[in-house]
């Protein structure tokens, strides 16, 4: 369902942006790999996706955003899907949070996938063809996490924006999800945390990168009835 649709991934040089742009090539999309500065690494993913184009953005930059989309849309035309993966993720003492860790957090996970979603529904709604988004949230957006409020704030704020503006754009057939990764495994040797979410987790394992994708594909090739929806993939995380 997914051939030829053209698909921007934000953060899709490594991890677990790589998975779902390796995923979705397979899938038959056109994919668009953005990267921030893993210029080297967004090649290489590209290459794995059969020569995909590589846009170079800063999304802490609201201008940065909407030339990422005129370039994406002056290469392929027209955008049907955005995949919202770019993220960051810090840990400190709520006591010890400075308005510099703040911004760095809620400047990337929070405005930037605002003002992506606003750049794609411009374009969506002007094609006039409806569209896809899917915005890559966390556990740490529905469960709390005492070290890492700042965090949280940012994926809580993110999932209920993801469902304001399924609202928003419900009536030009747009939808707009969320997937909400647990703990997922990329072949590093767990830390202390790691292995200690991994024990509290019923599956009792770590997801991994394809399996986040198979939630991304779902809401990119699901019916437009199926809009403001957060699909946690934690392995049964968030129940406990």
């Amino acid at each position: 369902m997914l051939t030829d649709k053209v698909v921007l991934v934000t953060g899709a040089a490594k991890r677990i942006g790589r998975g779902i742009a390796l995923r979705l090539t397979g899938e038959g999309a056109r994919v668009a790999i953005h990267y921030g500065g893993s210029e080297s690494e967004a090649r290489a993913t590209a290459a794995e996706c059969g020569g995909a184009p590589i846009f170079q953005a800063d999304l802490t930059k609201v201008a940065d955003i909407e030339r990422l989309y005129a370039e994406v849309t002056g290469h392929f035309g027209h955008i049907d899907c955005v995949v919202n993966n770019a993220g960051r993720f810090t840990r400190f003492d709520p006591l010890d949070v400075t308005e510099a860790d703040w911004d760095f957090i809620h400047n990337v996970n929070l405005k930037a996938v605002f003002f992506s979603c606003q750049q794609a529904a411009k374009r969506m709604i002007e094609r006039g063809e409806g569209g896809r988004i899917v915005n890559i949230s966390s556990l740490g957006g529905i469960k709390a996490w005492a070290h890492h409020a700042h965090y949280c704030a940012s994926k809580a704020g993110q999932i209920h924006m993801t469902k304001a503006l399924a609202k928003a754009w419900g009536p030009h057939r747009i939808t707009v999800n969320s997937v909400a990764p647990g703990v997922i495994e990329f072949g590093n040797p767990p830390d202390e945390l790691i292995s200690r979410l991994i024990c509290q987790t019923p599956a009792r394992r770590s997801g991994t990168p394809d399996e986040i994708a198979d939630a991304v594909v779902y809401f990119l090739g699901a019916s437009d009835f199926v809009t403001g929806q957060v699909m946690a993939v934690d392995g049964g995380l968030s129940i406990r």
